[in-house]
């Protein structure tokens, strides 16, 4: 099934792009998405990836302007999701679907996927006939090829592909942080694919970011390996390597990101088994400093009522946990995000963030440990 795939193996994720006022995800700096965009196909990259609620609804609209009004169909491929979040009926799913066909302005996606399919989820998509409704897509020409991405354990994973071999891949969470993880379970659900012949797209392999900027004892290691490569190419590389992946995305949020993906996934060499040992050895470092394994995805934030900034706080917790912080100046940058959105302290305990977080996070609590720490 890998020929559904083709050309090279980079990604452009569309759910972190560039920003002209960074407190408002909607403000999408389009002009440097074109850019971006006439680059990565001029280097012979030609997949996209978006969503129904990437930058608050916005990421399908910006693709349309960025690429699909510029670019002839036939030099790109497109892949867009529907969520359970946001249809409630057999109708809701058109509704949602030709949104998408409108907001991106394609007469077909290339792959669609069933999004972020995990124990709260399945049960609402074999309710309402998904997985049959996405192959009425594909016979209607309107979807070339159906998958799913997939935030669950192991054991779900391989009952939903025995159950429906129509499927034909699969995208999961991989990077080198999280292979062993008894949550994530990267390794155990890619296990899985290799068990039934799916596909593999990768999504998340620089962790929101976490593994782009590691700290000093792990960065060393990387760079006593080849100091003249980025340090998130190891997390890109590194879930590029695996056999059964064949397509890896990336979120991109500037020009330079985007050539250094570009310049080392060209001609992309798999790593070898010096690299993979001391990758896995940057994890248990980097694993040993995180206190709450946010990817920064925002999912939660659209809906909370309290209009909080959880991955920015989380991410600034998880930098104020580390050794050799500094605390004052962290509490000064929670002031600068508190101004635009509620405090951390001010979480009403609604529970939606939790509900929709793809790393089902313990939302509350950590807000409550980020406002006793940065408040």
């Amino acid at each position: 099934m890998s020929e559904i795939f083709e050309g090279k193996k980079l990604g452009f994720g569309l759910m972190r792009l560039p920003l002209l006022d960074p407190k408002d995800d909607t403000s999408i700096d389009i002009e440097q998405v074109k850019e971006m965009v006439d680059t990565f196909l001029e280097r012979g990259f030609t997949y996209f990836d978006t969503a129904w609620m990437y930058h608050s609804f916005k990421s399908e609209n910006a693709i349309k302007e960025a690429l699909v009004d510029r670019i002839p169909r036939e030099k790109y491929t497109l892949a867009t999701k529907l969520h359970s979040g946001f249809f409630e009926t057999l109708e809701d799913r058109d509704k949602v679907f030709n949104q998408q066909l409108e907001k991106t302005g394609v007469d077909y996606f290339d792959y669609y996927l069933i999004h972020d399919i995990e124990r709260g989820s399945i049960q609402k998509y074999e309710d309402l006939d998904v997985f049959n409704w996405v192959l009425e897509k594909k016979a209607a020409g309107l979807v070339k090829h159906v998958g799913f991405s997939f935030h669950a354990d192991a054991e779900l994973l391989d009952e939903i592909l025995t159950r429906h071999p129509e499927m034909e891949f699969v995208q999961l969470q991989i990077n080198y942080l999280d292979w062993e993880s008894e949550k994530i379970q990267s390794r155990l659900n890619y296990e899985v694919c290799v068990k039934h012949n799916k596909p593999v797209i990768v999504m998340e392999p620089v962790k929101g970011g976490t593994l782009a900027k590691v700290p000093d004892d792990a960065e060393k290691m990387l760079r006593n390996l080849d100091a003249n490569m980025s340090i998130p190419s190891w997390a890109i590389r590194f879930a590029a390597s695996l056999p059964q992946v064949k397509m890896v995305l990336s979120g991109m949020s500037n020009m330079e990101q985007l050539l250094n993906n570009t310049d080392y996934m060209q001609d992309f060499k798999p790593l070898n088994e010096l690299e993979i040992t001391t990758v896995h050895a940057v994890a248990d470092v980097i694993n040993s400093g995180i206190t709450i394994p946010c990817t920064g995805c925002s999912y939660c934030t659209p809906g909370c009522p309290m209009e909080i900034a959880i991955p920015k706080y989380f991410a600034l917790y998880n930098q104020d946990r580390r050794d050799g912080a500094d605390h004052a100046a962290d509490m000064e940058k929670y002031k600068g995000i508190a101004e635009t959105g509620g405090k951390a302290s001010e979480c009403i305990a609604c529970g939606q963030c939790e509900g929709i977080c793809p790393q089902h996070l313990s939302i509350i609590d950590g807000l409550k440990d980020v406002a006793e720490a940065l408040e």
